[in-house]
């Protein structure tokens, strides 16, 4: 066993134990290189230089080191170093499901389906990786303090090869699947078989097969029928009843094929739980008959379970809260022959003291007969006297006077029981105090003479008297400020002043995660020892998923995004309807702090711009203008932006503001004189683009 403070690897400081088992311990430790706790799980020193525990219990390691989802415990760490063998896990914060089941009893079906959901999505992902659990049972399923539900524990796990493979491992042999039970092939059938036992006994609070051996278990598994789970919970819904009997089929092809098929099932079942859904596989006719185990098979079912577990588990991985395993294959200290051999022996040595024993009584018995016939007619005397020695009527009444038959004193106060003791001729006086929860203060919890006894006239009767209640008795202390500490701090502050700690957990955007936010009673107030203080802890920000705001109004998408801080901006769109939101800057579907600063852009519209001309118009130089008529168009229409006609001084300046296009076509018409005299005109086109005002609206 590891002390507080020992060191592993330079890194993980050991600051308790968790729990411990047959093969290993369980340590809390700091890791101080990431500053994070972690679990460690050591192998026992007795086991340390054994090759084939070691082997074991690296392969864990390995098998589950790949493993990273969040329902799986994460392997963070594995290694040795001087002769510690040493793996490295997550730590979680709860209890196992085992401990919520015996505190609860029977777990509702949607809370069942939620925890089985959960821990199949864990399978999953291990299956995934060619990893059978083989150790699916509520000690190995642990509901952390936020809710989340975590596989652990793949202790006997082994990763599946191409190859056939046969189970030399045993699980808890109430969640052993038949196929383990006999030593057969095992596959992810196995686990949805152990899977299937862990709901019944969540619904049910109670295991389908139980007995005084783990031999007398696993026979069951393997022969006996299930009685159906809603036989001790008859509200249960008819899906998640037969979706626990398809799992517990005790021939793995009648069972779900994958986990895959169970999560669709388990979903369906939690949506529409009345609905009968679930397809069982019909038995072959000639199948169907059950099958009784031969010697053979017993023996060898007993001896695989002798050979399994060199110790027996004595605690499971509880990380948080330790708590005892259950009932782990061990039939170390069990054999039935030697059990018969014994009994066997022990009738024949107690056939002789019976009968020795029956003359002694009956000799016993004569002699008292023989002595009352003789009193009875005054045979005998003993000491002095004469034959007429005998007691007479008046000195028998006088003896009768002088003793009293003791009364029940209990519940009555020490001046009632008194008076009443008074009247009989005793007396009654108090021998101390104690504390009771039964009794009020004041009145009479014992007596040294019981009910019925006959004392002497005038004897004291001693009484212990109630002093009240634990509460009433209790101490009044003032609750110390544990506002901003951590979790555990606060709870160590607490209990040292012996007040009791209930932890809620809250939401916060202003207090870290794992510290306290505020306390009921507040800081200050004075209470006994023994009352409950509730300390509330911050789990960081509540995070939200972000909606897709796209396309909707400013209001609509302000109301949509009311738990987050919202800004707006404005841009021109050409595809998106003024008022209308463009863009946001965290996008939808991801998750982000409550009240976490949002912005969002609204469409203004299409951009307006207009455009302008201001250019020169030389004349031709070949011959002598007269005058020109100038139009400028819309390019590629015929509509018209405007026109300068008469014009005789040339070069001459076109200007124009206000055009709401890019580019137009000048159009003139030259009127001249050729160089015969004549008057002529002729027409000149020219594409232009058109320049973009400055005043953008």
């Amino acid at each position: 066993m590891l002390k507080n403070g020992t060191y592993i690897a330079d890194r993980y400081e050991v600051v308790g134990q968790i729990g411990t088992g047959g093969m290993s311990d369980v340590y809390k430790a700091k890791d101080h290189t990431l500053g994070r706790y972690v679990a460690i799980k050591v192998l026992k020193e007795e086991f340390s230089e054994d090759t084939n525990f070691v082997t074991k219990f690296r392969s864990e390691a390995q098998a589950a080191a790949g493993l990273e989802h969040p329902n799986i415990v994460n392997i963070y760490d594995v290694g040795s170093e001087n002769g510690i063998h040493y793996i490295v896990m997550e730590y979680v914060e709860g209890i196992t499901l085992k401990t919520y089941i015996e505190k609860k009893g029977q777990l509702n079906y949607k809370e069942a389906l939620s925890i089985a959901i959960q821990v199949s999505r864990g399978i999953q992902a291990a299956h995934a990786k060619h990893i059978i659990h083989r150790d699916i049972k509520p000690q190995n399923i642990i509901i952390s303090t936020d809710g989340k539900v975590k596989v652990t524990d793949f202790g006997i796990a082994r990763a599946v090869s191409e190859h056939t493979i046969h189970s030399d491992v045993m699980g808890s042999v109430h969640y052993a699947s038949p196929e383990q039970a006999r030593n057969g092939y095992v596959s992810n059938r196995s686990d949805i078989y152990s899977l299937g036992i862990v709901m019944y006994e969540m619904v049910t609070g109670r295991v389908p097969f139980d007995g005084d051996s783990t031999v007398a278990v696993a026979i069951q598994h393997l022969q006996d029928e299930m009685v159906p789970p809603s036989t001790y919970a008859p509200n249960l819904p008819i899906s998640l009843e037969k979706i626990i009997q398809k799992c517990t089929q005790k021939s793995p092809d009648r069972r779900y094929d994958s986990m895959e098929s169970l999560l669709i099932d388990l979903r369906k079942a939690l949506l529409n739980p009345n609905e009968d859904f679930v397809t069982l596989v019909p038995f072959n006719q000639d199948k169907t008959k059950t099958r009784v185990l031969t010697d053979d098979e017993v023996s060898q079912i007993r001896k695989q379970a002798e050979t399994v577990n060199p110790e027996p588990e004595k605690k499971t991985m509880a990380q948080e809260v330790p708590e005892e395993d259950d009932e782990d294959y061990d039939m170390s200290e069990y054999d039935e022959d030697d059990d018969e051999e014994e009994g066997r022996f022990l009738n024949s040595k107690m056939e002789k003291i019976v009968g020795i024993m029956r003359i002694v009584v009956a000799v016993i018995i004569a002699i008292i007969v023989i002595y009352l016939v003789g009193s009875f007619f005054d045979i005998f005397h003993f000491g002095p006297g004469n034959k007429n020695n005998k007691k007479d009527d008046t000195q028998i009444a006088q003896e009768e006077k002088e003793t009293v038959v003791m009364i029940d004193l209990k519940g009555k106060t020490l001046s009632e029981a008194e008076k009443d003791l008074k009247e009989l001729g005793l007396k009654v006086t108090e021998a101390g105090t104690e504390v009771s929860d039964t009794y009020e203060k004041g009145e009479i919890i014992d007596q040294d003479v019981s009910e019925g006894e006959t004392v002497k006239a005038g004897t004291t009767i001693k009484v212990t008297v109630s002093a009240g209640t634990e509460e009433e008795n209790a101490k009044e202390v003032d609750v110390p400020d544990v506002t901003g500490k951590t979790s555990d701090a606060a709870m160590a502050t607490l209990e040292d002043k012996n007040l009791t700690v209930s932890r809620e957990f809250e939401f916060s955007n202003d207090v870290p995660a794992g510290q306290v936010i505020r306390q009921d009673p507040k800081s200050g107030s004075t209470v006994k020892e023994g009352t409950k203080v509730t300390i509330y802890v911050s789990q960081g920000s509540e995070s939200v998923k972000v909606p897709d705001v796209r396309g909707k109004s400013e209001a609509d998408a302000k109301a949509a995004l009311s738990e987050f801080a919202v800004t707006t901006t404005t841009e021109h769109s050409d595809s998106v309807d003024s008022g209308n939101v463009i863009s946001q800057s965290i996008d939808a579907g991801q998750y982000a702090d409550k009240g976490a600063a949002i912005t969002i852009v609204i469409s203004s519209g299409p951009e307006k711009v207009t455009y302008y001309i201001n250019s020169k118009v030389s004349a031709p130089t070949d011959v002598t203008v007269t005058s020109a008529d100038i139009e400028l168009y819309k390019s590629e229409s015929n509509d018209l932006i405007q026109n300068w006609n008469g014009v005789t001084s040339f070069p001459y300046t076109l200007e124009a503001h206000g055009i709401d296009v890019p580019k137009g076509t000048i159009v003139i018409t030259w009127h001249y004189t050729d160089a015969n005299g004549n008057a002529a005109t002729s027409t000149q086109k020219k594409e232009i683009s058109l320049t973009k005002s400055k005043d953008i609206r």
